[in-house]
């Protein structure tokens, strides 16, 4: 029996650049876009894949990011940042939706943050997913936070005041005691790269720091929702975003969606293909994606799927006299 074609999603740039250049004209200052799909996060390579817009852009005084994601690597997004304001003197970001965890670090690095009334920025309290972390039912790696390790020795000292029992010892046998290393290392590394970030723009580092140790430690669950209120109220230089431009903002957030659809293909029970563009970054004339393609194969045996074939690379789209060139994205 043959396999059916992989599915393969829509390249829109035709849709993309004239909302990308309405949206330039109404800021009056070139705009770049960072979108991740919910199968993306903001890894290391999206750094050099911003490098090459920004490269093509120049030096500039003035310069809009939108920021779509839940998250992913901090110390890309100081990258991100550092390299950022290699290029551009002011910058402000745009949140017309989630800016999650590494994203809302992205968004430190701004002068001025933008909020519709659908945003949120999150707490950026680092989980780890460690090769030593606990299994779940899937057989899968669960991810492991310090505020989780901290809140289960605070509960343990506060109930348990008669005992002799290092809370630790309990918790040794179903969180080995090197995630716990790992995951209070991480944490301390989140505060620093926030506070790092914050100096690109603020002066005052006691309240850079202030904003860092809230944004780590402030909340009692790393995807507590962030509002302009509240965000506001901790210190970050936000201000409501003018309705016309997030209007332009979700009409681009939709056509990425689109793109960014799933587009899995099922050969069996067992075996399938993902052809899912998981994250885009646009400017004019130019739009940027990365394309997973791979086969995933379940395995039995270890009750768990693997990734076979891997091909999954960044690309290219130009768009040249109304004719959509594609090439690829050597990025490593």
């Amino acid at each position: 029996m043959l396999r059916p074609s992989p599915a393969k999603p829509p390249m829109l740039i035709e849709r993309t650049q004239p909302v990308l250049d309405k949206l330039s004209r109404t800021l009056g200052e070139p705009i770049i876009t960072y979108w991740n799909s919910n199968k993306g996060s903001i890894c290391q390579n999206d750094v050099a894949g911003l490098y090459a817009l920004l490269r093509k852009l120049g030096t500039i005084e003035r310069l809009t990011l939108f920021v779509k994601s839940d998250g992913g690597s901090g110390q890309a997004s100081l990258r991100m940042v550092n390299l950022l304001r290699r290029y551009v003197k002011h910058l402000t970001v745009l949140a017309p939706l989630e800016c999650q965890s590494a994203a809302t670090m992205l968004a430190l690095g701004a002068d001025r943050i933008l909020m519709g009334p659908l945003a949120h920025l999150s707490a950026v309290d680092t989980s780890l997913t460690h090769d030593l972390s606990p299994i779940d039912r899937d057989n899968d790696r669960v991810s492991v936070s310090n505020d989780e390790l901290l809140r289960v020795i605070r509960l343990w000292t506060e109930q348990a005041k008669s005992s002799t029992t290092n809370p630790y010892e309990a918790l040794f046998p179903y969180v080995h005691p090197l995630v716990i290393g790992a995951v209070d290392r991480s944490s301390a590394l989140s505060t620093r790269i926030c506070e790092e970030i914050l100096s690109y723009h603020m002066d005052d580092k006691e309240r850079a720091r202030e904003i860092s140790n809230n944004l780590n430690a402030g909340y009692p669950s790393h995807n507590y929702p962030i509002t302009l209120r509240e965000a506001k109220r901790i210190g970050l230089n936000v201000e409501a975003m003018d309705d016309s431009v997030n209007a332009l903002l979700f009409e681009l957030n939709e056509i990425y969606s689109e793109m960014g659809e799933s587009a899995t293909t099922d050969f069996d029970e067992k075996n399938s293909h993902d052809n899912s563009i998981i994250k885009v970054m646009e400017a004019a004339g130019t739009l940027i994606y990365y394309q997973l393609d791979k086969d995933w194969h379940y395995r039995s045996e270890e009750r768990r799927w693997v990734a076979l074939n891997e091909k999954s690379q960044w690309r290219k789209a130009d768009l040249v006299k109304g004719k959509v060139h594609l090439s690829q994205l050597h990025v490593r």
